[in-house]
Order: structure tokens, then C-alpha cells, then sequence
């Protein structure tokens, strides 16, 4: 009758199914423990812990293991940064006036139609030429990307060109042009060459380091009209080269004034200077620079003899300023070098982004990855603020972003067939490896160029459309210079700068100089890892998500930094470059001047969060132990045992020593008996 009552139960006996599970796992055990279970109450008996485990270990071996990365925990609270929005300093690039009015020769405005240039003055040009042209003295401040090169090469080659006497090859230098970069005196070079196309008597030629000696003597001995040269090299010719001389040099020109003292050129140009002033103490003087140091004003008080003082931005400014408040700010300005306002290119547009450290990684990538891969025709400059972390973040994008294979996205077929092209430019490479690396960046539509401050000045690199700084520069002027890498002479452009949370500070000190930076949020930028499938968390039996799902971004974002972290850790060199690169961003960040040691503080990072930024894993214990420049010390060599010998004094020692050598040690117990 209970068996029948059973089998016509509806819905059936949940009791009766509960029990049978735990039987069959019982069953193995012996049956005598299965009897003792039904007499009890089956409903209320818990799962035993060995069958649940079990459970376990089987539903983990039909998921796939992936290495997971806590990128999302732990992680400091973003500020809201409130700020006024500031009216930035801007100058006018382009003029009504044009070059037809100045009495130029013509060859020279064909000179000038060769070299790309436009009909119309540039601000700084319109300002400078015609002083330059009188044989004045010139301490010009211009934005960078505003035509400074031609601003004091256009009265060059025109004063050059209308000598009485022609010039020879063989007269060496009439003109000297100091440089601060390699990459700067190939450019100017360049730029020379076009303009003196039509005078082909004028020779121009530059010297840099990294090139030969050999050949830039006999370079030298043949005679070198325009010398284009970067301070260092010119010193060791200066010192090493007889057949160099300055007898007849009538123009100093020093591009990127201020960078050239920062770089610590101040000794080699006062030699400079001097050599100079030895051969001939006439001479028509000019210095260029963005920003208005007071390097650069010592500098002038040495080398320029009455200058007229020509700055763009300042003249607008008096144009934009009531009267009463020029006579107040006339007072404060001269005494407050460290709130001088810097000119902003018009159609540049600036940006930051508070990412905390273990986050910087993955955003980085997915800011590349959405500029250069989905949307296509942008050309991009990265800036670190050392060399090892230039290597190590090339090797790291070229094989994880770059490298393998590319699925086929359904919705997105063209972005998979756009292959990233990454380049590397910094001061420690080789100089032809230097050029040629800059020549294929300045002739490529699309890339991205991973760099050191060597490529921050004066470069003139067509349609780059990102700026990106990973780290902060150290003061406003040259996070002015490095932003003036786009955005060039009226075209577009665009900047970003990524903080940390610790950093928000510079926000505010940007806006102290006039300049005016607006938030993207890190959350925008990781939704562009939703269209590329690579970073697809691959689950049975899971939905196909449609839009933007936070949770799915999360989980593409830790799949995206499991990926670095598996190649970081492939092989101990890679670990070791990761390391060494972790250990020069800690350097370079304890180096920040005093002013800004409220922002930026080695004391307000966490070393652990900070290593996820190099793919590694955990904080590194041996940092102190990795070989730096300069960290070696001289350790005094272990004295060997023959060494010992001959430092023990007396004969009766020496026989001690060598009883105790040879001694089989049965006598032991006389010595001691004849002690007592």
C-alpha cells in the first residue's frame, strides 16, 4: 500500500530523491553506514564535506584555469576635482601680412615655397624677421609649432646670400646654429638645405654626437658655411680639430635656449662663448625658446649685446588687459618667475585621467588600442621619463598588442586587420638606429612612437594627433613643450595626461599657469576592450552580452593584464627588465623639485599597486640589489690561505700552524695533560 501511495504521487516524493544522492556515494563506504543514515531524518542531514569537495575539484577541471589579477580591489578613491575653467593664453599663429612685402630676394621665396611653407606670416615671423633683417640683437619667446626655424632662418640666408664679397666653402662658418638634440640639429639641417637650394655656393653642415669624427673633420677641412651643431660636440672639435675656426662667424643663433641649460650644456656653451669672442667679438646674437627661464636671462645678459625682447603671448595679453591691471601684474610678474603664463596652441584640446597604479597598465593599452587600432588615422607620441621604461613597455605592447593572431569580430572586420605599429626613440640608442627611427616616424601616417623627453623639444613631426605623458613632467614649461608636439602651426591636436590619485594636485598648479585641462574618465576609455574579442572571458554556456556591461569590462581588463603579467613572468630576463624598469621610474620620481613634493612624494606610493604597471605580480624584495649606474661599491677581496701564511709572525706560529695542519689528531689528550 506505501509503495502504491508512491507511485501515485503527483509531483513525486522530494524526500525519497534527496535520499538516493547520498546512498550511491555511500554505497562505496559499506552498507552498513547507508542503514544507519535512513533510520535518521534524510531532509535535514547535511552534504558531506568530501562529496562537495569533490564536486568542486570536478566543476573546476571543465572550466578553464586562468591566473586572475585583482585589478578592481584595494584601489585608492578617485577625487572630485573642482576648478574654475581658466582663459589660456593663446597666440595668433597666422597673419593677414604676407612674405611679398618684405624686400626679400626671390629665389629666396622660392627657397621658402620648397620647404612647404605658406603665404602668410607666422606671428613670431612677422615680429622677428624684420628686426633680424636691421642686425639687431633678438631674444624671441614664441609657442612651440609657431615657426621659430624660419623665424631666424628666412634673414640668415637673405643677410648671407647679399655679401658684398661671395661667399666660399673654404671661409669656414659665418653662422652658428647650437642645438640641444640630435634629432633638433637634423631637422634644422634640413630646413637650411631647402631655403639655400637656390645658393648653392652657401654650404650648411651639422655635427652631433654619435656620427664619426673622421668624416666630420674632413667635412670641417672642406669648409662649413651654416654650422648647425649640438653644444657638446662642438666643444670636442673646438678642442680637438685644428682646422676649425671662427674668424669670420657674424651669427650666433641658440634654438631651444633653455633646454640646453637644462641638459647642463651651461659650461660648453661658455666655452663656446669665449672661442668666440677670441676670433672676432662682433657678431649679430639671437635666442629662441617657448619658455622664459632664468637660465635664459643669465644667458642673455652674457651673449646679447641691447636685445629687443619680441614675446607674442605678452602683446596679446596687453591687448586683452584693462590698463590698471597692466601696472599691477607689470610689478609682479618681474619678481615671480614661477607664475609665468605659457601660450597654448588654439586648436589643441588637453586632457587628464586619474588612474590608480595598478590600472595604469591596462588603460594605457586600451587607449592605444581604441586611438590607433578602432579609430584609425591617428599618429600618436607616448613620453616615459626614463630609457628602461621606454624598452621595457615597446618589447611589452609590440608582443602582447601588437603580436598574435587577430580574430575576425563580426561588426568590426576592418579594425582587425589594422596591425599596430610601435617605435622606440631615446637617448641611450645608437645614433643611426636614433635617425632612422625618426625618419620613419616623420614619414608614417599612423603609429605609435614610445619616447624620453629627447623628442619633448623642438621636433617638427606632421600629423600627430595624441600626445600622451604616462609620468608628469616636472615643472609647466616642459609639459608645454612636450603638448607642442601636436597641434602644429594652426592644425588639431590633442593631449593627455595620466595621474594618479596621490597626483591631483597638478590639475590645480596647470590652472596657477594659465592652463586649462578637462577630466576623461578611465571608465570610458576601458569600454574600447569590448571590440576586440582577444580579451574575451570565454564561459559555457554564457550569454552574448549587447552594450557596455561594467562587469564584462572588468573581466576583459583582468584578461587583458593576465596576459602581460603571463609574459612578464615567461622567463627571468623579462622579469629582471621589469624590475629594472620599475626601479628607474622610482628614481626618476624621487627627482621632482622641492616645489612639488607635495604632489609628488615616493612616500604616497604603493611600491605592490605600482609593480601591476610593470606586469608583475607582486612587489618586488630586492630592488636595492639590481645594478644601477653608479650603485657598485668596492668591496675589499677575501684574503686567500696563502695570503694568511705569510701575514703569522715568528717561527713558533709558523710550526703550530702546520703541526695542526698535518697532525692526526691521537695526541690530543698528552696536550692536554701537559697544559695542566
Amino acid at each position: 500500500g506505501a509503495l502504491k501511495r508512491k507511485l501515485q504521487s503527483p509531483c513525486g516524493n522530494p524526500a525519497v530523491k534527496r535520499q538516493r544522492k547520498p546512498s550511491l556515494s555511500t554505497l562505496r563506504k559499506g552498507g552498513t553506514g547507508a542503514d544507519r543514515r535512513e533510520k535518521g531524518n534524510p531532509p535535514q542531514k547535511p552534504v558531506p564535506k568530501k562529496q562537495l569537495a569533490d564536486n568542486q575539484n570536478e566543476s573546476q577541471k571543465s572550466r578553464p584555469f586562468i591566473k586572475t589579477s585583482s585589478l578592481f580591489k584595494n584601489n585608492p578613491d578617485i577625487p572630485e576635482i573642482r576648478r574654475k575653467a581658466v582663459q589660456q593664453v593663446q597666440e595668433n599663429v597666422f597673419t593677414t601680412d604676407s612674405f611679398g612685402q618684405l624686400d626679400l630676394h626671390p629665389h629666396l621665396v622660392s627657397g621658402r615655397e620648397a620647404a612647404q611653407l605658406k603665404t602668410c606670416f607666422f606671428g613670431v615671423q612677422k615680429q622677428t624677421i624684420p628686426v633680424l633683417l636691421q642686425g639687431r640683437d633678438a631674444l624671441v619667446r614664441s609657442q612651440t609649432g609657431s615657426g621659430k626655424t624660419l623665424a631666424y632662418g628666412i634673414p640668415l640666408v637673405q643677410s648671407l646670400q647679399g655679401m658684398d664679397s661671395k661667399i666660399q666653402r673654404s671661409d669656414g662658418p659665418y653662422a652658428l646654429v647650437l642645438v640641444p638634440t640630435r634629432e633638433l640639429a637634423l631637422q634644422s639641417f634640413d630646413t637650411m638645405q631647402k631655403l639655400l637650394k637656390p645658393f648653392t655656393w652657401i654650404v650648411p653642415g651639422v655635427l652631433m654626437g654619435g656620427e664619426k669624427r673622421k668624416s666630420e673633420k674632413a667635412r670641417l677641412r672642406k669648409g662649413i658655411n651654416i654650422l648647425i651643431s649640438t653644444p657638446g660636440r662642438l666643444v670636442d672639435h673646438i678642442k680637438s680639430t685644428e682646422c676649425i675656426h671662427f674668424r669670420r662667424t657674424q651669427w650666433l643663433i641658440i634654438d631651444e635656449a633653455d633646454r640646453i641649460l637644462d641638459l647642463g650644456f651651461e659650461k660648453d656653451v661658455t666655452v663656446i662663448l669665449n672661442t668666440l669672442n677670441a676670433h672676432r667679438e662682433t657678431r649679430q646674437n639671437v635666442l629662441l625658446s617657448a619658455t622664459l627661464t632664468e637660465g635664459v636671462t643669465r644667458l642673455a645678459d652674457i651673449s646679447l649685446n641691447d636685445p629687443i625682447s619680441i614675446s607674442i603671448a605678452d602683446e596679446i595679453q596687453k591687448v586683452l588687459k584693462p590698463a590698471s591691471q597692466k601696472d599691477r601684474e607689470a610689478s609682479s610678474s618681474s619678481n615671480c618667475m614661477e607664475q609665468e603664463n605659457f601660450a597654448v596652441p588654439e586648436k589643441l584640446k588637453q586632457y587628464f585621467m586619474m588612474v590608480p597604479s595598478k590600472l595604469r597598465l591596462v588603460t594605457l593599452a586600451a587607449f592605444i588600442l581604441e586611438k590607433c587600432k578602432f579609430e584609425k588615422h591617428h599618429k600618436m607620441i607616448i613620453f616615459f621619463s626614463s630609457c628602461e621604461q621606454v624598452e621595457f613597455y615597446y618589447d611589452l605592447l609590440v608582443k602582447v598588442l601588437a603580436g598574435g593572431p587577430q580574430l575576425e569580430q563580426p561588426g568590426h572586420s576592418s579594425p582587425s586587420s589594422v596591425s599596430l605599429q610601435f617605435l622606440r626613440l631615446h637617448g641611450d640608442m645608437e645614433q643611426e638606429e636614433r635617425t632612422e627611427v625618426f625618419q620613419e616616424f616623420l614619414k608614417s601616417k599612423t603609429g605609435v612612437l614610445l619616447c624620453t623627453d629627447v623628442a619633448a623639444r623642438g621636433l617638427d613631426l606632421p600629423q600627430v594627433t595624441w600626445i600622451v605623458q604616462c609620468n608628469a613632467p616636472a615643472s609647466p614649461a616642459e609639459y608645454i613643450h612636450r603638448i607642442g608636439r601636436t597641434a602644429r602651426i594652426g592644425c588639431h591636436g590633442n593631449s593627455l595626461l595620466v595621474l594618479a590619485p596621490s597626483e591631483a594636485g597638478y590639475v590645480s598648479l596647470l590652472a596657477s599657469h594659465k592652463i586649462n585641462v578637462s577630466e576623461m574618465k578611465m571608465e570610458k576609455v576601458l569600454t574600447s576592450l569590448m571590440k576586440d574579442d582577444r580579451f574575451k572571458l570565454h564561459r559555457p554556456g554564457r550569454k552574448k552580452s549587447c552594450g557596455t556591461n561594467p562587469q564584462e569590462v572588468r573581466e576583459r581588463a583582468t584578461v587583458l593584464q593576465t596576459k602581460f603579467e603571463n609574459h612578464v613572468h615567461s622567463s627571468e630576463g623579462t622579469v629582471r627588465w621589469a624590475k629594472k624598469a620599475l626601479q628607474s621610474f622610482l628614481c626618476a620620481y624621487t627627482t621632482y623639485p622641492r616645489n612639488l613634493k607635495h604632489i609628488f612624494h615616493i612616500k604616497s606610493l604603493h611600491l605592490g599597486h605600482v609593480a601591476k604597471s610593470f606586469g608583475l605580480r607582486d612587489a618586488p624584495q630586492n630592488l636595492t640589489a639590481l645594478p644601477t649606474a653608479g650603485s657598485k661599491k668596492k668591496s675589499k677581496p677575501r684574503p686567500k690561505r696563502s695570503d694568511l701564511l705569510k701575514k703569522t709572525h715568528g717561527k713558533r706560529r709558523l710550526a703550530e700552524i702546520l703541526r695542526s695542519e698535518y697532525s692526526s689528531g691521537m695526541d690530543t689528550k698528552v696536550r692536554r695533560k701537559k697544559k695542566r
